[in-house]
């Protein structure tokens, strides 16, 4: 089971490293990996458990917030009363994305960073993206648009070693994007 004492985090080099994609089908280490990165997500949103783990709140997680490398990623995002989205991802990539832009009104947090960093996060408002999905055994492409795309964004920015704080603007960090979708 992971916990929050196998997340690295933003003081660990090894935060910043590029993932490499991984070989289909995946290994039987990887799918054990992505299947108990998904179970985390599952047990952080789960009030008793993440109590009993001390479990922060999640609702994604890239492999290298593990320390390892891969491009593999998991995100349970709530969808409403009935179900979630649910993904545990092996070489996703963006095969489109919106012109216009979205961001969290409140600006974004992760796992794997713990101090404070307030500002705009830009991220594209609709994406497509492209990847195996374990969970479904099958390549899937996923339409996403609002939080969901804002989620896959932050996770796949991982791979390339980047954090949400990277993006945010230093000098006017609350400074509004014309046109953007702005997503409480």
């Amino acid at each position: 089971m992971i916990t929050m004492k196998d997340i690295i985090d933003d003081h660990n080099e090894k935060i910043r490293e590029v993932s490499k994609e991984v070989a289909l089908p995946i290994t039987n280490e990887e799918r054990e990996l992505l299947l108990q990165m998904h179970e985390f997500l599952v047990n952080s949103q789960d009030p008793e458990t993440s109590e009993k783990y001390d479990l922060r709140p999640a609702v994604g997680i890239a492999a290298i917030q593990l320390g390892i490398p891969k491009k593999m990623l998991a995100v349970v995002v709530p969808k409403d009363e009935e179900e979630d989205y649910e993904f545990a991802l092996a070489n996703p990539k963006i095969i489109s994305e919106s012109i216009q832009k979205a961001y969290l009104k409140n600006g974004e947090g992760c796992l794997s960073v713990e101090e404070e960093h307030e500002g705009i996060v830009p991220r594209a408002a609709r994406i497509k993206v492209k990847g195996f999905d374990l969970l479904r055994n099958e390549e899937i492409v996923i339409s996403a648009s609002g939080y969901l795309a804002i989620v896959l964004q932050h996770e796949m920015d991982h791979f390339n070693g980047t954090l949400f704080y990277d993006h945010i603007n230093v000098t006017n960090p609350w400074q509004e994007i014309p046109d953007a979708k702005v997503i409480e």
